[in-house]
């Protein structure tokens, strides 16, 4: 069940407390677990793709070309996980410059950057 916008709101301001008091105890909270099991499936990703250079070069050197086809693919699906791996794991210490607050993934919705817009103005209008 999802939260109100009133309990959102709370949260959000019990994290900025809790980063304004302790930052380094809000970080080490931040999902450690998440961070390394992403960081466990890129190196996995990385060895996997030397194992497919070497598949590669090995149906070269046996002029065997479904081992080098097996070899590109396992190399072209390593990099594409390595890559989706990095650009998804969460980084440690970011924090948002205005509030203090961890960053969030932005909302990619029609739905929600309507949302983010609205709020965004909401703000402007109050604050001058």
């Amino acid at each position: 069940m999802p939260l109100s916008e009133h309990e959102q709101r709370l949260l959000e301001q019990m994290e900025r407390a809790l980063y304004a008091e302790d930052p380094k105890f809000a970080t080490a909270l931040e999902g450690t677990g998440l961070r390394a099991r992403t960081r466990r499936t890129v190196y996995a990703a990385a060895a996997g793709f030397v194992v497919g250079v070497g598949l590669l070069m090995g149906g070269m050197v046996t002029k065997l070309w479904w081992v080098g086809v097996v070899g590109f693919v396992v190399m072209l699906t390593c990099a594409v996980v390595a890559i989706t791996g990095w650009r998804r794991a969460p980084r440690l210490g970011v924090a948002d410059p205005r509030t203090g607050a961890p960053l969030r993934r932005r909302k990619t919705g029609v739905v929600d950057r309507m949302e983010q817009r609205w709020q965004r103005r909401h703000d402007e209008q109050r604050g001058a």
